[in-house]
């Protein structure tokens, strides 16, 4: 009877661990729709161009697109590739990178990978890279 009454009390137990996990996981994720992430990638190392990547964009976004961002329809984030390994993995990254992330109103992704591009411009045409990210924003 022991015995009995031990393993209904372990799997009770289990089972109540793993309901709250499950819902734990469920409140992280969070589904965003009608939003358009910049996402600029980096290490800890950056070379000219990649600081001008991100320097750049961050004054794109923060002059041209202010409102928007103000409202959250766009976000601007520069992730340290080494602090949100996950986030790198999803979007397979594993240097320098940029790339944009529009969600729907039915909070599916499109993603667009400008890192040739900013690479080849930020630096050393900025206003070209601006204008050209721009469009992509638009």
């Amino acid at each position: 009877m022991k015995k009995v009454l031990f393993t209904i009390a372990l799997s009770l137990g289990l089972a109540a661990c793993t309901n709250g996990k499950a819902n734990h996981s469920v409140e992280n994720q969070e589904v965003k729709k009608n939003v358009v992430e910049v996402l600029y990638f980096h290490g800890a190392q950056r070379c000219a161009t990649c600081m001008a990547i991100e320097k750049n964009t961050k004054e794109l976004v923060e002059t041209a697109y202010a409102e928007p961002l103000k409202k959250g329809e766009l976000v601007f984030r520069s992730v340290d590739i080494s602090q949100e390994k996950a986030l790198a993995e999803k979007h397979e990254v594993s240097w320098s990178s940029l790339i944009l992330v529009d969600y729907d109103k039915h909070g599916n992704e499109k993603v667009t990978n400008l890192t040739e591009f900013a690479f080849g411009n930020a630096r050393t045409s900025p206003e070209k890279f601006k204008a050209e990210l721009s469009e992509q924003l638009s």
